[in-house]
């Protein structure tokens, strides 16, 4: 499992230092102005007295270029060889289709361009309800934690929760607890098994909780303005963490750990060829891996001489502790339990197959 932050101290540390640095807002988008220059563009953000200027990040770049309607690849065209006709392409749409956008800036950068309905479920309220519920949890523990430019991550195993898939090869329950304050994504509970011979981390996607960021249309006014306080924002959110709260209190579910480990079990027994290199070729072009990514998992498939679904999918896990990021590193986690399940799906259809014969 890929290590972030060496304490939950230290993340929540970053969190409190990220609250102080934030700045929330509801801008009318004839209030915005874009200037673009050396690949770097700046975004500011008339109040009516005053006037505020942010980095656009590269996440806001694409937001931008998504509302606007303008093709990221030809956006990212001009951002980089005519800035200034991204400028008049931005600006134009900006003032010709006014609405209301929220703006979520941090540091000085502009990091997400949101509609105005967009619900803040922040990480620092997230792990201030979550963290009494996990210590009250039987042999929970935080076994890794990060907070990146996107995502927030809190994996917990419960130790007191495991099974040998074979004798000495113990696998433990645990969940992984996911948010972005950016709108990449829902706040997420997954399920998650632990494999101690190899400290690998693998998430049942299909078997999460989702809540989305969706939340009522903010009032109408022609400038930018500083959205609530943080106080409102808590009060607001006390009933929808309460049922965050339960979610994770029952993220351990017994039911759900000896149905994946069932699953790993059977696994075993799904050949996946005696070619890995084929094997993981096509895996890459279905779930579009880059170059070192698919050397990282040809390396630990062959290195593991189990070729297998259950071979192929602890390839991919093991992979991600290789990995420098830590959302990629999280995403290939997520990949093996979508390899795992796929494998439980092509078997019923023809036993003993060999598993994705052909590129997809």
């Amino acid at each position: 499992m890929k290590q972030g932050f060496k304490t939950i101290q230290e993340l929540y540390q970053k969190l409190e230092e990220q609250r102080e640095n934030r700045k929330d807002m509801i801008a009318d988008t004839r209030s915005l102005i874009v200037n673009s220059a050396d690949g770097i563009s700046s975004l500011s953000v008339s109040t009516g007295d005053d006037v505020m200027s942010y980095v656009v990040s590269d996440v806001a770049h694409r937001q931008i270029a998504d509302r606007l309607g303008i093709p990221f690849k030809y956006y990212d065209r001009m951002r980089l060889e005519y800035p200034t006709l991204l400028d008049q392409n931005i600006n134009g749409w900006l003032m010709k289709n006014p609405e209301k956008r929220m703006l979520r800036t941090l540091d000085g950068k502009l990091r997400a361009f949101l509609s105005d309905r967009y619900r803040r479920l922040d990480n620092l309220e997230l792990v201030d309800h979550v963290l009494p519920v996990i210590a009250q949890m039987k042999g929970c523990s935080i076994e890794s934690c990060d907070i990146t430019e996107t995502h927030l991550y809190m994996k917990v195993i419960n130790r007191t929760m495991k099974t040998e898939l074979t004798p000495g090869d113990v696998v433990q329950a645990g969940f992984v607890i996911s948010n972005s304050e950016i709108g990449l994504g829902a706040l997420k509970v997954e399920p998650l098994v632990y494999r101690l011979v190899c400290r690998n981390g693998m998430i049942s996607k299909d078997l999460a909780h989702k809540k989305y960021h969706a939340g009522k249309q903010v009032e109408d006014t022609d400038n930018a303005y500083e959205l609530y306080s943080d106080e409102t924002l808590a009060a607001d959110d006390k009933a929808y963490f309460l049922k965050v709260q339960d979610i994770v209190s029952a993220a351990v579910d017994e039911a759900k750990f000896n149905l994946t480990v069932d699953k790993m079990r059977a696994s075993m027994n799904i050949p996946t060829g005696d070619n890995p290199v084929k094997t993981v070729e096509v895996l890459g072009d279905k779930y579009i891996l880059n170059k070192t990514e698919r050397a990282t998992i040809l390396r630990h498939f062959i290195m593991s001489n189990d070729y297998t679904a259950f071979g192929l999918v602890n390839a991919v896990t093991r992979s991600s502790q290789d990995i420098d990021d830590y959302n990629r590193a999280t995403e290939l986690e997520r990949l093996g339990g979508a390899i795992l399940d796929e494998s439980m799906k092509l078997s019923k259809v023809q036993p003993n197959m060999v598993l994705l014969p052909q590129a997809v």
